[in-house]
């Protein structure tokens, strides 16, 4: 790592620091700035600003979430096993951050936030996301109908959104009910799976993809 690689992580290791000591809303670029030691100018040189600055976090999350993941990937095909290994490990990997979610989760929820995940900034970081969901499909025994294959791996991703904001305002000990929300749901939704191959629900899963599609355009 060279001395500007460093610097630009040294920035984004103290923002954290901050977002857990400060709250989000209380971290300005001057403030990360002066308690890394750098120069707000030079601060600004690597990230533009607190917005950058969220969005090197989530490339972060993305990518130890797949370095998590791989495990359960490598070791099964089944299905069950697999969405489940990764759904756990993404609890496991933000479970540091879960003091401060909660007003993380009030700017990132707002729609013309930058932090929102659906926002143009997010792009790279969702689309890392679908594709870990679209290894966890691919790399699975589970035959999908191929008119909802594409879709799928969007899906599964939306699903884990659902499950982080349950998380983020999960006040259980170790986040327990957020994980058993995990244990309890995946095998509902592999089941779902498989029945969606039945002649009789070809049409409901068509009308569903047709949706899906509609809403991302």
């Amino acid at each position: 790592m060279d001395r500007g690689d460093h610097t630009k992580q040294l920035i984004l290791d103290t923002a954290v620091a901050m977002f857990h000591e400060r709250g989000y809303d209380a971290t300005t670029m001057r403030a990360v700035a002066t308690e890394a030691g750098v120069a707000v100018g030079n601060a600004y040189h690597y990230f533009s600003g607190k917005d950058e600055l969220v969005q090197a976090f989530y490339g972060r999350i993305q990518d130890e979430h797949r370095a998590r993941a791989a495990a359960v990937l490598r070791e099964t095909t089944d299905l069950t096993a697999r969405l489940r290994g990764v759904l756990h490990a993404g609890v496991d990997l933000m479970a540091p951050h879960h003091g401060f979610a909660s007003t993380f989760a009030r700017t990132a929820i707002d729609p013309a936030s930058p932090s929102s995940p659906f926002s143009a900034q997010s792009t790279a970081s969702a689309d890392a996301a679908v594709g870990l969901f679209r290894d966890v499909v691919e790399g699975s025994s589970t035959t999908v109908p191929r008119t909802l294959a594409p879709e799928l791996p969007h899906l599964l991703w939306l699903a884990y959104l659902g499950v982080t904001l349950f998380w983020v305002y999960d006040g259980s000990p170790g986040q327990a009910r957020t994980r058993a929300l995990i244990d309890s749901s995946v095998p509902l939704i592999v089941r779902l799976l498989r029945l969606a191959r039945l002649p009789a629900v070809r049409s409901v899963v068509a009308d569903l993809v047709g949706v899906v599609r509609g809403v991302r355009v």
